[in-house]
């Protein structure tokens, strides 16, 4: 009787043994994999402005993406918006990579052709920087230049699935741009600059709602 009770004993911390075993092993191996993830702008679609990236898993809490985002309109409701601009971004995640809160910085670089806001539906004409109206209707002008841009965001990511993630997010930061303008009906160049005009601003200029996929 004896020998039976050691005998089950010695099984069930086998079997407490190899379950442990097993249990470290699936965290040390959940703890040293890399995510990364494949990622879409869903809330850009319906407008057909694609922003699309990559966000890879670096620890336990950081995580680094990349991005690209396109606007092929050469006339939007009659306006210029042509941007083609790529971002990198590290982010930091309060719980951990992938889950909840997070904030970011990032940098970056594009090129675009756009007609500024207040041209929109101007009336009037364009005065040069000696102060005398010209020929160009301020309705016609439109820029074209590249920009720099570094800032800051924060957002919310979650899980949908095993391998489907929503990560809502918003960022804004300082525009250094340097363009150059176009009157649309002549093709002549309006501002009478021999270089690039330059201008910065602060401005919001990322956010969205990402539906991302699970690659590894």
């Amino acid at each position: 009787m004896k020998n039976k009770i050691f005998i089950a004993v010695l099984s069930l911390l086998s079997i407490i043994n190899i379950n442990a075993q097993e249990t470290l092993a699936q965290e040390n191996k959940s703890a040293g994999e890399k995510k990364l993830y494949v990622k879409g702008n869903a809330l850009l679609i319906p407008i057909a402005v694609i922003n699309a990236g990559l966000e890879y898993q670096l620890n336990n809490k950081f995580t680094m993406q990349g991005d690209v985002l396109i606007s092929p309109w050469k006339s939007f409701a009659g306006h210029e918006a042509q941007i083609y601009m790529g971002t990198i971004e590290g982010r930091y995640y309060f719980k951990e990579a992938f889950k909840g809160w997070h904030v970011g910085a990032n940098v970056s670089v594009g090129a675009f052709i756009l007609q500024k806001p207040q041209y929109w539906n101007q009336e009037g004409y364009y005065y040069n920087p000696k102060g005398f109206q010209t020929n160009y209707a301020l309705s016609n002008l439109y820029q074209k230049g590249y920009a720099i841009l570094l800032g800051v965001e924060g957002g919310y990511q979650f899980r949908l699935s095993e391998n489907w993630n929503m990560d809502i997010f918003a960022g804004f930061g300082t525009s250094q741009d340097f363009y150059k303008g176009y009157d649309r009906v002549s093709g002549d160049r309006y501002d009478e600059a021999t270089g690039w005009n330059k201008s910065g601003e602060i401005i919001p200029y990322r956010g969205g709602v990402m539906l991302s996929y699970r690659l590894k």
